[in-house]
This record gives C-alpha cells, structure tokens and sequence, in this order.
C-alpha cells in the first residue's frame, strides 16, 4: 500500500513538474507576442512594397498604385503600377475567387473581384506582407511575424499569376447580390485597404486572414443578417472549400449543381487561351443567369 501511495505521489510530481514548464513556455510566448508591433516601416519584398493609396472623392474612388506585373516566370516579372479612378455608381458586378493550394479540403487563397460598366475591373486580395527573403509558414503567426495588407490587382496580374504560371487551379463565381449591396460591398473593402495602408495589423490564422478578412465583407452583402457565414466553419480554416458555404447560402448566380459549378467556373483553360487578349477579363467569364 505504501509503494502505491509513493508511486502515485512520484507521479503526481511529474505531471505538476511538466505543468509548471508549460506554463512558464506560456509565459514567455505571451510576453514575447505582447512586445511585438505591427509595423509598416520593413525591408519589404519587391512585389508588396508598394500598396494602394486610395481616396474617395463624392461618388468615386481615386487609387494610386494598382499592381500589374509582367510576367515571364512566377519569380520573374517587371514591376508595374497604375492610377484608376472608379465610379462608385458604374459597379456592375462581384466574383468571389478561389484559388486552391491542393485537391483536397485544405488551404486555399479567396479573392474579390469588380467589375464597372466602361468594362474596367479591380480586384483585391488580403495577404501576408512579406520581408525580403521571408517565405509564409503556417506556425509564425502565433510570434506576429506577419503583417496584413490588402493588394488591389488588374486581373491581368492577379489571375495570370495563378493560372499561367503557378498553374494552381482557380475558381470565378459571380456573386448574386443587389448593385447597391455591391456597392457598400466595395466602399468597405477600399476603407479596410486604405486602413491597412496606413495603420499596421499582425496576420493570424484564426482571426485575421485572407478567408477571414473577405468573410467579413462577403457577409455585408447578404440581405438576411442572420445567415451570414459563420467564422469558425472548417470551411473558413480550409477555404479550398469556402464555395460550399456561399453556394448554401445562395450567393452564387449560377442554378448549376455546386460540382458541376465547380467544374464550370473553373477558368484555367479560358486564362490560357486569351492570356495576349486585350478583353482578357471579360473572356474568362462565364456567367449563367
């Protein structure tokens, strides 16, 4: 009975002893993340040193420096910015896109798309913001080791990059929404972009991404506030996926099946075909009424 007694005594130290060390690691992650500052001021990779300046002036947005790279290999490129302005009441349209970092359920990257009645269109996406020679890693965001900026995109860049030379496949849907939905839509993504531009955020995995970021403007379109998409969904963490949630919620404009939506809007093939086309934005489309 007494060698019982010391065993469990033995044990019950052990276990208190590795308490104690998880608990001072726990310390010192909580006071190492609490000195650290978001900052804009970095040595910043080529293609996210310069980001939007963006004003709003009576019904039109002004921005500066919209990304539109050259391309000739994903790490080759030249380097190449122009100024837009926008009329707010010309907004036609919204596409919601998906680009897949594998064919399962896994991360993905999801973007915004524009797109105004003279035929311009605008996109945006939210990232990391990465230092020169920095690569992401899914474990350092829980050191803030990365900011979160918005990129506003031709699509001339921002789809190219994906489909022509990555060779990730990517997925265009139109959203189903009222024009002046998609109007607050956009108005709160250029206010979150100019926001970040000017006022620095950490990344995190679970509360400040890419998925969640578009999330919380998605869900300013919907015209029921009780079905907006819920943050916590695996579809959220694992966004190669998010379709499943908009299509639920009948965001898409399509009346295809999801898998048959999925196949349809698939715009690799399109993106290959006219990549020197002029109209290369409106021929990736594919719109079903």
């Amino acid at each position: 009975m007494k060698e019982l007694i010391n065993k469990k005594i033995t044990s019950m130290k052990k276990i208190t002893k590795v308490l104690l060390i998880i608990i001072i690691l726990l310390i010192i992650w909580i006071s190492f993340v609490a000195l650290q500052k978001p900052s804009l001021n970095r040595d910043w990779s080529s293609d996210q040193e310069i980001l939007a300046d963006i004003s709003f002036f009576w019904d039109s947005v002004n921005i500066k420096n919209i990304r539109n790279f050259n391309y000739s290999s994903e790490t080759d490129y030249e380097v190449v910015y122009y100024n837009e302005s926008y009329n707010l009441n010309e907004i036609e349209s919204v596409y919601y896109i998906i680009e897949p970092f594998s064919d399962y359920d896994w991360p993905a990257h999801t973007m915004l798309s524009f797109a105004f009645e003279n035929g311009t269109y605008l996109a945006v996406s939210a990232e990391i913001r990465k230092e020169k020679g920095e690569s992401f890693s899914a474990l350092m965001w829980a050191l803030n080791k990365y900011e979160i900026v918005y990129i506003l995109w031709d699509e001339n860049d921002l789809i190219k990059l994906r489909t022509n030379h990555r060779k990730d496949d990517v997925f265009m849907y139109p959203i189903k929404t009222e024009k002046e939905k998609i109007k607050e839509l956009f108005i709160s993504v250029m206010k979150r972009a100019d926001k970040l531009s000017k006022e620095a955020e950490f990344y995190n995995t679970f509360t400040n991404t890419c998925a969640t970021s578009i999330l919380e403007h998605v869900n300013s379109v919907r015209e029921n506030n009780d079905e907006s998409i819920i943050n916590w969904s695996r579809k959220i963490f694992l966004p190669s996926r998010s379709d499943q949630i908009a299509y639920d919620l009948w965001l898409i404009d399509t009346e295809l099946s999801l898998e048959d939506a999925r196949e349809y809007y698939k715009i690799n093939e399109l993106a290959e075909i006219f990549k020197d086309d002029e109209n290369f934005s409106k021929f990736i489309r594919k719109d079903i009424k």
